[in-house]
């Protein structure tokens, strides 16, 4: 049976696209040197072929290789001896012939390359079909939202598949990467490998933070958690905008309005209170210097996303998205608790958040930078005696510690002392007053857990009324 005969056999009614020529190519250098294989199957496996004879063949040859046999015509004769599609074209004469198709190393990669991008637009056609299909079903329960999103996966999915990835990385490649970031910290005057906190003494304790790490600031309600976030995601933008650099900060806002965080952030730039601001109890200079202050910061690659109860599927789409659209430095969720899971059974909300802490894991290595969640702490904290938070307090799941790479934890003391005030004009009251003038603007980030580096207390100040931590001011 001649080649072009056996083509005309396996024809598909609508010709999508293919190189039979290069899969043949292929598969017949691989069977004339068996080495082959080592260089084209980090481009391609059996499934990027397009002829399914040549699937069948591909499988075999790996499945062979990979048990240290050899694999040849006359070694896949006995593996396909029982496949009646094979015999019915006869196989053993199309293996022979298959091998007159082999090259050298060099173009049998170029070729792998091409039956992969053959591959690509097959699935890209297949994405298509799909999303119309959807678009065109009119069932309530696919509302368009979620059709989008779909697709958006499906598409950043092939993309990040890339053809020349591998599962291993040789250690070599791994030290030059060691290198690569050694060099960038020791050429930075501040030391830091990572994006930028802003402050001081927990840059220099982190490095920043890393690509590919999950980050907690965890607290209780009115530490101070948002507002330590925001900042980090204000400076992390400046740091990207004074650099010049085409990328951006996501930041995931659950409970608060984007419009509530943009007057957190011009409170805190142009040092008029958040509460004036709201209230409207500004004097016409402070009204020119927050306007003024807003024109200077209103480029800052800052992106919002204020949707409620966002799921951690839907999340990650729409940080794919950004990342395509406009580069992504980092991703902060405010706050895991307020998300939900991809997974519609009531399997408990421990369940859940382990879902959610791994999708946002996930996403971290995915993008290949550094995602900041927000977490709440259980009550816990409350009714012991020392209010300063531990681990063991993360709220509704193990998980949040077993996946981050780094816990911190945000601690006012004023906050408690605060609640604890005595009767005015009494000793007591006095001693309380000297306590919380020496502690009121003291804040601590505690680092819980830190997979690169040391743990421990960082010192900073909590300016309450304008919504900043800053370093400790020596002067």
């Amino acid at each position: 049976m001649s080649l072009n005969k056996l083509d005309l056999v396996r024809s598909h009614p609508t010709e999508l696209p293919n190189n039979i020529e290069a899969e043949q190519s292929v598969i017949g250098s691989v069977l004339v040197s068996n080495d082959i294989l080592d260089d084209v199957s980090p481009i391609i496996n059996y499934t990027k072929f397009y002829d399914p004879i040549h699937q069948k063949i591909f499988l075999a040859i790996e499945n062979l290789i990979s048990k240290g046999m050899l694999a040849n015509p006359i070694t896949l004769k006995n593996y396909f001896e029982n496949d009646k599609t094979l015999i019915e074209l006869e196989g053993h004469e199309y293996l022979v012939k298959i091998t007159k198709f082999s090259t050298s190393l060099r173009q049998a990669i170029e070729y792998a390359k091409i039956i992969y991008d053959m591959h690509v637009r097959r699935e890209l056609i297949k994405i298509s079909e799909t999303t119309i299909d959807n678009a065109s079903n009119k069932n309530i329960d696919l509302p368009g939202e979620k059709i989008i999103e779909d697709s958006e996966k499906l598409l950043f999915d092939l993309a990040e598949r890339g053809s020349f990835r591998k599962s291993f990385v040789k250690f070599d490649t791994a030290l030059n990467q060691t290198i690569e970031m050694a060099s960038k910290a020791f050429k930075n005057i501040e030391g830091i490998v990572g994006v930028p906190t802003g402050l001081t003494d927990l840059d220099d304790r982190l490095g920043g933070l890393h690509d590919q790490d999950l980050v907690i600031i965890a607290g209780r309600p009115s530490m101070g958690k948002t507002a330590l976030a925001t900042n980090i995601a204000f400076h992390a933008a400046k740091n990207i905008q004074d650099k010049g650099l085409k990328s951006s900060v996501a930041f995931f806002s659950l409970e608060m309005s984007c419009e509530q965080l943009s007057t957190r952030i011009l409170s805190e730039q142009s040092r008029i209170k958040s509460n004036d601001i709201r209230r409207g109890k500004i004097s016409e200079e402070q009204f020119d210097k927050f306007i003024e202050t807003s024109k200077n910061i209103s480029e800052l690659p800052l992106y919002i996303d204020e949707t409620p109860a966002i799921s951690i599927a839907a999340l990650s789409n729409r940080a794919r998205r950004i990342k395509r659209l406009f580069g992504c430095e980092l991703v902060i969720v405010d706050y895991i608790q307020l998300m939900k899971s991809a997974n519609i059974r009531n399997d408990g909300r421990v369940q859940e958040i382990s879902e959610i802490t791994q999708g946002l894991k996930a996403l971290a290595k995915e993008l290949n930078i550094p995602v900041l969640a927000l977490s709440q702490l259980s009550r816990a904290v409350e009714q012991r005696d020392d209010k300063k938070p531990q681990l063991s307090d993360l709220r509704e799941s193990g998980s949040i510690e077993q996946d981050a790479d780094v816990v911190m934890f945000v601690y006012r003391e004023a906050y408690y002392l605060e609640r604890k005030e005595p009767r005015p004009a009494t000793i007591e009251h006095a001693e309380w007053q000297a306590k919380m003038n020496e502690i009121s603007i003291l804040a601590e980030i505690m680092i819980g857990k830190q997979r690169h580096g040391p743990t421990g207390n960082i010192k900073v100040e909590f300016e309450a009324m304008f919504t900043k931590f800053r370093d400790i001011q020596t002067s």
